[in-house]
């Protein structure tokens, strides 16, 4: 399972710092983090490319200005498109700031979002 367990601890020093509730656990190749019993974000690593990269479920509302953001890209886990949810690569996120806008994004969308079926 390939993710980089420092930029684990970054999102989860945000999300502690916000007193938000929040679950990391293994899964889809790498580490999702699970607020409200569904998925936040996620890291992992691009097959192709080797590159570490975050997964952020941000919403189809966001989407058309997340996308044009540094280092993001469409979410194709499957092999086709997943509706609001993109891929940050490293240049999207590295800065502190850069990541808090993935964590709000995807926080503020995550009332929002169904729980996945158990």
């Amino acid at each position: 399972m390939a993710f980089d367990s420092y930029q684990l601890e970054r999102i989860t020093q945000v999300l502690k710092a916000r007193k938000v509730p929040f679950l990391a656990k293994s899964m889809m190749g790498g580490q999702v983090v699970i607020v409200d019993d569904k998925m936040l974000l996620g890291l992992d690593q691009d097959k192709n490319t080797k590159e570490n990269r975050l997964m952020a479920r941000i919403g189809e509302e966001a989407f058309s200005e997340a996308i044009k953001k540094p280092g993001c890209r469409l979410m194709d886990f499957t092999g086709r498109p997943m509706k609001g949810f993109v891929y940050v690569y490293p240049e999207g996120f590295d800065l502190d700031t850069d990541l808090e806008h993935w964590i709000d994004l995807a926080l503020a969308f995550n009332p929002k979002a169904k729980k996945s079926k158990k």
